[in-house]
């Protein structure tokens, strides 16, 4: 493994400074992006669609996954509409429920039938996977996104729960499995393995698998020894 050209997954950049989005979009090995009500407050957007209509003057050709914002399914479908409107690319959000717990099945259903390509988001569970691969349209294309990094986050290896939801989605052949929350580099490779097509990676872990990846581990471990020489000496320590 030299690069992340090499990667068999797809690399999804996760994040919404612009800047951040626009360098790595021009990056071969990046697939795709999505960003979430979360990472915007994080960047500091205020205005939603202007942001979200200024990114997609430059975010054309590769698919974006942009999220609705409110607890309604009336309201729900109505910005899934809005926002699928705004470009060919574009992947409308839908958490598997509301902040009440209330299923977004129904809607999802709905939203596929009008062939709206669809990332369904915030899923854990087996059973809410078999709820969403029952209810996507399989004409339409889909994403399915799991947490796996906040699975892990509990003490729960994630990997044997993601092998188990690839074949739940075997009668969906537009869905694909999205492993989400990745904390560190090495959750790239578990994805890979596990069969997932897609790994939502934040902006800064990229940077450090660009250049980390393929290093020689004699070669870390130098350079490991010579950035504590180097900050020892800049502070002056003395014994």
């Amino acid at each position: 493994m030299k690069s992340l050209s090499d990667l068999k997954i797809q690399l999804y950049a996760d994040g919404a400074d612009k800047a951040g989005i626009l360098e790595l979009y021009a990056k071969p090995y990046i697939k795709g992006l999505t960003t979430n009500p979360s990472l915007m407050k994080k960047a500091g957007i205020q205005d939603y669609e202007a942001f979200a209509k200024d990114i997609l003057q430059t975010v054309t050709a590769k698919p974006i996954s942009l999220e609705v914002f409110t607890d309604e399914f009336p309201e729900m479908k109505r910005q899934a509409l809005k926002i699928t409107g705004f470009a060919k690319n574009v992947y409308t959000k839908i958490p598997i429920t509301n902040s009440r717990g209330e299923s977004s099945l129904p809607l999802i259903r709905e939203l596929g039938k009008e062939g709206v390509k669809l990332n369904v988001t915030a899923l854990f569970t087996e059973s809410q996977v078999r709820g969403v691969a029952e209810a996507l349209n399989p004409a339409v294309p889909s994403v399915v996104s799991v947490f796996a990094g906040r699975i892990a986050d509990t003490g729960v290896d994630p990997m044997p729960l993601m092998r188990s939801y690839v074949p739940l989605l075997a009668g969906q052949p537009k869905a694909e499995l999205l492993w989400a929350s990745t904390r560190e580099v090495l959750n790239i490779f578990q994805a890979e393995a596990c069969g997932c097509a897609i790994i939502t990676v934040p902006h800064d872990i990229l940077s450090k698998a660009a250049k980390q990846i393929g290093i020689d581990l004699t070669e870390m471990s130098l350079d490991t020894v010579r950035m504590f020489s180097k900050d020892a000496i800049s502070v002056g320590y003395k014994l």
